[in-house]
């Protein structure tokens, strides 16, 4: 296969390399010794080719859009919409943004403003308005309904089992005593804070495991989790018995009326008493085998691996009791447990496939956003040819990042999926229009004088929906009537200037949870005096988000440099994530300490130190004028040159 590169692109549409270059930054397509990576070369020579014939087409028009009507003038429906006012005066959608804040007015791209706005924004871009009625739209194609299962289609389908329980009584560590595998390592403090999926197979049968988090900031998550699933696993420590969340979780199973296993884990422990864990279950109506009921208990140890076994066989056990079966031979059907953007991929949905089978080239929409599925990759990586009832999977190809919860479906062509898409992105437009109606800076400042003085505004951007959402939730059960958080923004993806720009007009703190922070943003919110703080651990997150609505984050704490270190050279290991070759220049690091990483004096990272390594050996702290690996959590976007600053947070009491 002939390699695309980026010079070739750039003598093909005759412009410069660093032009191609920027486009492929923007789009997150990472591009090594010139070489576009195979597997996106024929959607990079797509886009490009789209591109550069829309820039000569405009170049012929004299610059302006063709959505732009001769004579001057723009007919746009009511309300009017930033994206759509944007693409019919040929402005991009954040100049618009901008403008509009100089007339105080809030709006992201999908949302409405004001009609004077409207004109006058029109006006200073040498349109005139029309408001006019929406054309006609298509009538969406429906995915027609398919005739009933034919009995002799049906076939046995594997049961999809999802992990319940109070947060570090050993879900995760469960799952991958069974996997053999290393999930746990890899959360941010050790937590889980994604929902997540796997498949294994015991006795040559197939069980698909779902993971949710036990924090309690996730109890939404894991009500879907609990509502996707056939079997539910609910894990008790032998030491602790039923916590809250323990409670929580038992009563999301019962409310989807699915079986119930207790995992009674930690049996290892000196201190573990099983027999406890049966007196909670009692209390709770929730009535054990042991003590004469019909809920199965297997006592097990993911630590020792006794007790693993048991667990499967009374799994599959549930599982023929209830008879699960499926057509394959159906549309696909499923739901989305995650979605996120990532980079060299886009757009992608975490989908546990409830029916029917889905394939690469499949048109599907998943709740307002569309596409042709591009890829699928399975729970360990390995692009799949297709995907069956109870499977895992990733989708490569969606136009959006679709809610966590929304249901997939497969459409009979493209056209009639993206109608359908259409459709639905302006239902909901049109709600959130009646329901919230035009906010403007002066209507925020107006509240922020008229008595909310106590009112912290936040710009969230998080690295998938489930984390936001966590987030909003958690910040909404604050116990405080006279203090109070006030999201403004809640989206995916990395910290923009457009986030600032919205934080800087509402008075805003904009904070991040597992992103990066875009080249130059750090230096527009030091203008503008907006703080960004990034957070890997949602406890943290909260805490510190508690402490500043108190008025007591600066006395609790204090930092404390370490020392300083500059990334050498970047190491790709054939296992686990890449490590940077790093020479500590001042002080020392440690392993554990926190950790900013700074590219051209600006900050795109905030976490903590995972390991260190000195030649062949794992070490705890190495000191100044040595050389050593670093593997920073869940953070692998690093660059030679980048440097790396650690230090250590010092707790101070609080003065009363």
């Amino acid at each position: 296969m002939k390699k695309l590169k980026v010079k070739d692109l750039a003598r093909q549409y005759s412009v410069s390399p660093k032009e191609i270059m920027e486009e492929l930054v923007a789009q997150g397509i990472k591009v090594e010794n010139d070489v576009i990576p195979a597997d996106m070369a024929s959607l990079v020579e797509s886009y490009f080719s789209d591109l550069y014939r829309k820039k000569r087409s405009e170049k012929k028009g004299g610059g302006a859009r063709s959505s732009a009507p001769a004579g001057g003038k723009v007919t746009l429906s009511s309300p009017v919409i930033v994206k759509n006012l944007a693409e019919a005066v040929g402005r991009k959608p954040n100049e618009v943004i901008s403008d509009l804040i100089k007339l105080g007015e809030l709006a992201g791209i999908n949302q409405p403003i004001s009609e004077a706005n409207a004109r006058k924004l029109c006006r200073s871009y040498g349109f005139e308005l029309e408001l006019g009625s929406a054309p006609a739209a298509e009538a969406p194609a429906e995915a027609p309904a398919e005739p009933e299962d034919d009995p002799a289609d049906l076939v046995p389908r594997p049961p999809v089992v999802t992990f319940l329980g109070h947060v570090d009584h050993g879900k995760t560590s469960l799952q991958d005593a069974i996997r053999h595998t290393q999930v746990a390592k890899g959360e941010a403090g050790a937590i889980t804070q994604h929902i997540g999926a796997s498949t294994v197979t015991y006795n040559g049968r197939m069980v698909t495991f779902i993971d949710t988090p036990g924090h309690e900031a996730f109890t939404s998550m894991r009500a879907r989790g609990a509502n996707a699933t056939d079997i539910a696993v609910l894990v008790v420590s032998a030491a602790e018995g039923f916590k809250p969340q323990t409670v929580e979780a038992m009563n999301h199973a019962l409310a989807a009326k699915v079986p119930i296993v207790v995992a009674i884990n930690k049996i290892d422990l000196p201190e573990a008493n099983p027999d406890q864990v049966l007196l909670h279950m009692q209390q709770h109506q929730l009535f054990s085998e042991d003590w004469g009921g019909t809920v199965g208990t297997v006592r097990v140890s993911a630590k020792t691996g006794a007790g693993l076994n048991d667990l499967l066989e009374r799994i599959l056990l549930e599982a023929d009791m209830l008879e699960l079966k499926a057509n394959p031979k159906r549309r696909a059907t499923g739901t989305v447990l995650e979605a996120q953007m990532e980079p060299g991929l886009g757009a992608t949905a975490s989908v546990l496939v409830q029916n029917g089978t889905l394939r690469p080239g499949d048109a599907a929409v998943c709740g307002d956003c569309w596409g042709k599925v591009r890829m699928l990759i399975s729970d360990r990586g390995a692009r799949l040819k297709s995907a069956g009832p109870s499977v895992p999977v990733k989708v490569v190809g969606l136009s959006g990042i679709p809610e966590a919860g929304d249901r997939l479906e497969v459409y009979p062509n493209e056209k009639a999926a993206r109608l359908e898409a259409e459709r639905r992105v302006a239902e909901k437009r049109n709600a959130q229009s009646a329901a919230s109606g035009i906010v403007t800076a002066e209507d925020l400042f107006s509240k922020l004088q008229s008595g909310n003085r106590n009112t912290l505004n936040l710009v969230i951007k998080s690295d998938v929906k489930g984390s936001g959402e966590a987030i909003v939730q958690s910040l909404a059960k604050l116990p405080s009537e006279k203090i109070r958080a006030e999201v403004v923004l809640n989206s995916v993806g990395a910290i923009t200037e457009n986030d600032v720009m919205l934080a800087a007009a509402s008075q805003a703190i904009v904070v991040g949870f597992h992103v990066r922070v875009n080249p130059g943003v750090n230096d527009l919110a030091k203008r503008e005096g907006v703080e960004i703080r990034l957070y890997s651990i949602i406890y943290e997150l909260l805490e510190d988000i508690t402490d500043a609505l108190a008025g007591k984050l600066e006395p609790e704490k204090r930092e404390k440099e370490l020392g300083r270190a500059k990334i050498l050279q970047i190491f790709e290991l054939t296992k686990g994530p890449r490590v940077c070759g790093c020479l500590v220049e001042t002080g020392v690091v440690r392993v554990g300490a926190k950790a900013r990483v700074f590219r051209h004096k600006q900050l795109i990272y905030n976490g903590e130190i995972q390991s260190l390594r000195r030649f062949q050996d794992d070490v705890k702290e190495v000191k100044a004028g040595l050389e050593c690996g670093i593997r920073l959590d869940n953070f692998v976007d690093f660059d030679q040159g980048d440097e790396i600053e650690v230090y250590e947070i010092e707790l101070k009491k609080a003065s009363l």
